[in-house]
């Protein structure tokens, strides 16, 4: 059975203040009662003390101050009796009752002590009474005591019209607070309710929705936490998409990317099979294909853990690679998309140069640099250059395209940053694993990579190879 939520938020206020008004209540109620009866009892013992001394003070005149007393006290509806140490009556007021005391209220009245009874209905022949008793001690000797007694119904009357002015009290309290609670449960439930109808939307893929927030209660900080994720959310789907989209391309780049290595295995196989290669180049037309072979498996490899490489989950198998080989790789394998642009890639490197590296991720470093030059070049020339500088091995890879705006160029290290403008004008595949990627190899190279650009003179990128440290 389905129970809103805002009916328990209201029940629990209600009930939290109803508990709450009925304890107060009867609290109240017992301490105004027992108020209303010790200034009943401090009235008579008042006025027994008053007795006591004038009679005292005068014994000659005591049935005089008796009658006297008797008379202003019956106004107030007062009635008191005096008696000697052995509970006789030594004088009656006009209405005075009879000295009817227990064994145990004497022996207190004996040993000096007053006795105070806020209620009795059973003694004195009345509806009910209060009466206190007083001793009578004279130089440290009992000699009697002095009783007074007054009715209850003025008492109780007085209590009665207290007790409902509370009712009444309560009564306002509880429907102001019935009506504040309504309103506080009904203000809460909106701010939930806007929330679960946020819920929902996002649910249906509505990633723009924003709820009110604010740090004022906990509330609060679940709408600003939930606009938060909704932002999160919305970061990530966008991310996904441009995925989504990268993936796409990257997939159609897969067959340029395998015919490349292809290309080269089949045309030294072919070249040795009719004998158009010399015999002193065989053995190393023979390790070209390995190698090749070897990178159409890693790249084949590559494209299956496509999120390791970019998320840098890799092992690199380091070792020394003689650098003009390799950069004649780059200069062959890139030859014909070079002059389909109309360009020329040259090769500027000493022989006894060699870098520390993984051969296939290196590869993978140098054809995109080198791709990206020829994308962005027409009619010019692409420059491979390596030497040795203060014990690091130093590659640049140097254009003379269109260059690279200044405000742009610490953007291109962003991830997929130049997917939009290169997915129609790139024949060949954006940037192969893009520049982001790129850095990130050659970092964990322990190398670093820097460009210099200016727009319309040509681009350089400078990779510096650090010596080899144990990682």
């Amino acid at each position: 059975m389905k129970f809103k939520y805002i009916y328990q938020q209201f029940i629990s206020h209600i009930s939290v203040i109803l508990v709450a008004f009925l304890v107060l209540s009867f609290l109240f109620a017992h301490y105004v009662e027992n108020l209303v009866y010790e200034n009943k009892a401090e009235e008579l013992i008042s006025y027994g003390k008053a007795i006591l001394k004038n009679i005292e003070s005068n014994p000659a005149h005591t049935d005089q101050i008796i009658n006297q007393y008797s008379s202003v006290l019956a106004g107030r509806k007062i009635s008191f009796s005096i008696f000697d140490k052995d509970a006789n009556l030594y004088s009656v007021g006009k209405q005075g009752p009879a000295c009817k005391l227990s064994d145990s209220e004497w022996t207190k009245i004996t040993e000096g002590q007053t006795v105070i009874v806020n209620q009795d209905f059973k003694r004195f022949g009345q509806e009910g009474v209060s009466f206190v008793v007083l001793p009578y001690i004279n130089n440290g000797r009992f000699i009697g005591g002095i009783l007074l007694t007054s009715p209850i119904s003025g008492t109780s009357e007085m209590i009665s019209q207290i007790n409902k002015y509370l009712l009444f009290t309560i009564l306002i309290g509880l429907t102001v607070s019935f009506l504040l609670s309504w309103l506080l449960s009904r203000i809460h439930v909106n701010r939930i309710k806007r929330l679960r109808e946020a819920t929902s939307l996002v649910s249906t893929g509505d990633y723009t929705v924003n709820v009110p927030s604010s740090t004022f209660d906990e509330i609060g900080e679940l709408a600003n936490d939930f606009n938060h994720m909704v932002d999160k959310i919305n970061t990530a789907m966008e991310e996904i998409d441009s995925l989504e989209n990268r993936r796409r391309q990257f997939m159609a780049d897969v067959s340029h990317e395998m015919r490349t290595p292809l290309t080269t295995i089949s045309g030294v196989i072919e070249g040795l099979k009719t004998d158009m290669i010399p015999e002193e180049d065989k053995e190393k037309g023979i390790n070209l294909v390995s190698q090749e072979a070897k990178r159409l498996i890693r790249l084949v490899n590559e494209n299956l853990d496509y999120d390791k490489i970019r998320s840098n989950q890799i092992k690199l198998f380091r070792e020394d690679i003689q650098l003009e080989e390799l950069l004649e790789i780059i200069q062959e394998q890139l030859s014909l998309q070079a002059e389909e642009k109309m360009n020329q890639i040259l090769v500027e490197v000493e022989k006894d140069v060699f870098v520390n590296a993984d051969y296939d991720r290196l590869i993978q470093i140098l054809i995109n640099i080198t791709k990206n030059s020829i994308q962005f070049t027409e009619n010019g020339t692409i420059w491979l250059r390596g030497r040795i500088e203060k014990g690091e091995t130093v590659i640049e890879i140097e254009d003379t395209g269109i260059g690279i705006d200044p405000a742009e160029v610490e953007k291109i290290w962003r991830r997929f940053y130049k997917a939009e403008i290169s997915r129609t004008s790139n024949p060949y595949g954006e940037f192969g694993l893009g520049l982001s990627i790129v850095k990130q190899l050659v970092l964990l190279h322990n190398g670093e990579i820097n460009v210099y650009s200016e727009k319309g003179k040509g681009t350089k990128f400078v990779i510096r190879f650090h010596p080899l440290y144990e990682s």
